[in-house]
């Protein structure tokens, strides 16, 4: 069952390190600074969730500066009540002005920035037009730590968010599956999310059959027979941090082929998992995975990354994948998901969601990763 209690609130002062570490490691990266959207970034950052609409919202990051959010004036005072609110300084702008014009003193006029993924094509054209000199690159490719390393207090929003999947998990198993349609399991799983606590459910994926064999499979009209195996993939957050965990069950007893199959994911997804030390590169945990179902003969069956980080979002950098040299650090936090798809017949897929520790890694997900039978 997972913990009632609730999170250790983020303060203005938790907003103002990370804004100034982001701005320090921009620095450190050789850039003017940071320029950032609304979305999971600026959530991150200053804890201000505004929709991200065609009026400018940019926060402004520069090392040895005092951060400042640019806004439209009639969602200043939403800005203002955000927690990190009184770690920067608010400059609006009302409608008929224009917002790049208010933008662009804040910027080098030969700077070379990092900006938020998710800005819009039509800001970052606009900051161009009247800064043509300014150049600019992706956060994920040019700060890929930025989110990645997470304090105690996170560590804490994601184990809980792990929890209530794992709850979730253990009252899937007692629901009915044969003769029902893939979105009816669906919905059970979206219900019980919300159940233990989760505000937002981000997929909620059930694979039955040869649908199995499709690992981002959207829950369809199929219905669930005898003899199916099922893959379970579902998540979202809670305490506005994710959740992801998948397991595959079988709907009454399995083949020998089948029990195998998910044996060789089973010993996969822990050969991942036990990869997991300071140190070690992303990619080698993709590789301790891979090894394991390559050795068995399935390698051209597992078809995707073994793992992607989680923490506002529930996929975001780093990624286990092969040519990912980027060190795992303490405070990471990530999925370890290998999986076997043999397509038109069945599909298997463990996964935990895995911190890095100080001597090694530890699992957020602890529920059985044995082959669960259900009716």
């Amino acid at each position: 069952m997972p913990s009632p209690h609730q999170p250790v609130p983020f303060t203005a002062d938790d907003y103002r390190a990370r804004m100034t570490r982001a701005a320090e490691a921009a620095e450190a990266a050789g850039l003017a600074g940071v320029l950032v959207a609304p979305g999971p970034d600026l959530v991150h950052l200053t804890g201000y969730q505004p929709v991200s609409t065609e009026r400018l919202t940019l926060l402004v990051l520069k090392a040895g500066q005092d951060p400042v959010l640019v806004v439209p004036t009639l969602e200043a005072p939403d800005a203002e009540h955000a927690v990190g609110a009184p770690a920067l300084t608010l400059r609006d702008w009302t409608d008929g002005k224009d917002p790049y014009e208010v933008t662009a003193p804040l910027l080098d006029a030969g700077g070379r920035y990092g900006i938020s993924d998710n800005a819009w094509a039509m800001h970052l054209l606009g900051l161009q037009q009247i800064l043509p000199t300014t150049s600019y690159t992706s956060l994920t490719e040019a700060l890929p730590m930025l989110r990645a390393v997470k304090d105690a207090h996170e560590l804490d929003r994601l184990a809980a968010a792990g929890a209530a999947a794992d709850a979730t998990y253990g009252e899937i198993l007692k629901v009915r599956f044969s003769g029902r349609r893939e979105t009816d399991v669906a919905a059970d799983l979206a219900a019980l999310l919300k159940r233990f606590g989760h505000s937002q459910v981000d997929f909620t994926v059930v694979g039955s059959g040869p649908n199995g064999a499709n690992p981002h499979h959207e829950a369809g009209d199929r219905t669930i027979e005898r003899g199916d195996m099922v893959v379970l993939d579902f998540g979202g957050l809670k305490h506005g941090y994710g959740s992801d965990t998948s397991r595959t069950v079988h709907v009454g007893e399995p083949t020998a082929e089948e029990q195998r199959v998910h044996d060789i994911v089973r010993e996969a997804q822990k050969a991942g998992c036990d990869a997991v030390r300071p140190g070690a590169a992303c990619q080698d945990i993709d590789r301790a995975a891979r090894a394991v179902i390559t050795e068995f003969g399935y390698g051209e069956r597992f078809i995707h990354r073994t793992g992607h980080g989680i923490g506002v979002t529930t996929h975001e950098p780093p990624y286990m994948i092969e040519g990912e040299e980027l060190p795992l650090v303490p405070g990471m936090c990530f999925s370890v998901e290998p999986g076997i798809y043999l397509p038109g017949r069945f599909g298997v897929r463990i996964e935990d969601i895995v911190t890095v520790t100080e001597d090694g890694g530890r699992r957020l997900n602890t529920t059985s990763r044995e082959l669960a039978i259900v009716e």
